[in-house]
């Protein structure tokens, strides 16, 4: 898994009022947690873009003021201003090659569903699997292949295969499907129909 790197700064004060200036000079409140040690640090915003928004799976290098060595974590919480979409908070747990962690990875849909050429549409009913591995074998993103769904078919989280790693969703959730328009539920309906009155007639 790729790694981003996040330089900090340790905080000397914890209160709302120095969050708040720290965000408006563009700076995100952090703390990480899982150590030896809890640490409050802040880092610049623009860092956390290829952390959080991005479709794959990343572990953070944090390289923080005052510390020997930097360390690697994982992102395990992120509040966001609930109109303007700005981090107001990051959450970060330090990893250990030996441990398993969990962490949620993202879904990428793969191949093109017989579904769509027919007139359906792809439905994506889960953005996120929850999985649990050592971080070596943490995927960064998992792969879903559609390439075999008709209209109306889906493919649950059971069906997929997993490698050294395990998924911890339900097997009976659905992860995407091919939705059947309107107008075609309409016109099948309408030929099932007719194919019933036949069959009346024929008898």
């Amino acid at each position: 898994m790729k790694t981003v790197e996040i330089i900090g700064y340790k905080r000397a004060n914890l209160g709302k009022t120095e969050a708040k200036r720290l965000r408006e000079e563009g700076m995100v409140p952090c703390v990480v947690y899982g150590g030896e040690k809890q640490i409050h640090f802040y880092a610049p915003m623009i860092l956390f873009r290829d952390l959080v928004y991005t479709d794959e799976a990343h572990f953070a290098k944090l390289t923080i003021e005052g510390e020997a060595e930097p360390f690697e974590a994982i992102i395990q919480d992120v509040q966001f201003h609930p109109v303007s979409e700005v981090i107001m908070h990051a959450d970060f747990l330090q990893l250990f090659r030996g441990t398993p962690i969990k962490m949620n990875i993202p879904v990428h849909p793969m191949g093109q569903a017989p579904g769509i050429s027919q007139g359906g549409k792809l439905i994506r009913k889960v953005k996120y699997l929850q999985i649990k591995a050592l971080p070596k074998n943490m995927p960064e993103f998992i792969e879903v292949d559609v390439s075999n769904l008709g209209l109306g078919k889906s493919i649950k989280v059971g069906e997929l295969e997993t490698g050294e790693y395990e998924i911890l969703n339900s097997p009976l959730v659905t992860l995407a499907g091919i939705e059947v328009p309107r107008a075609l539920r309409g016109k099948t309906a309408e030929g099932d129909e007719e194919g019933e009155e036949g069959e009346e007639a024929a008898e």
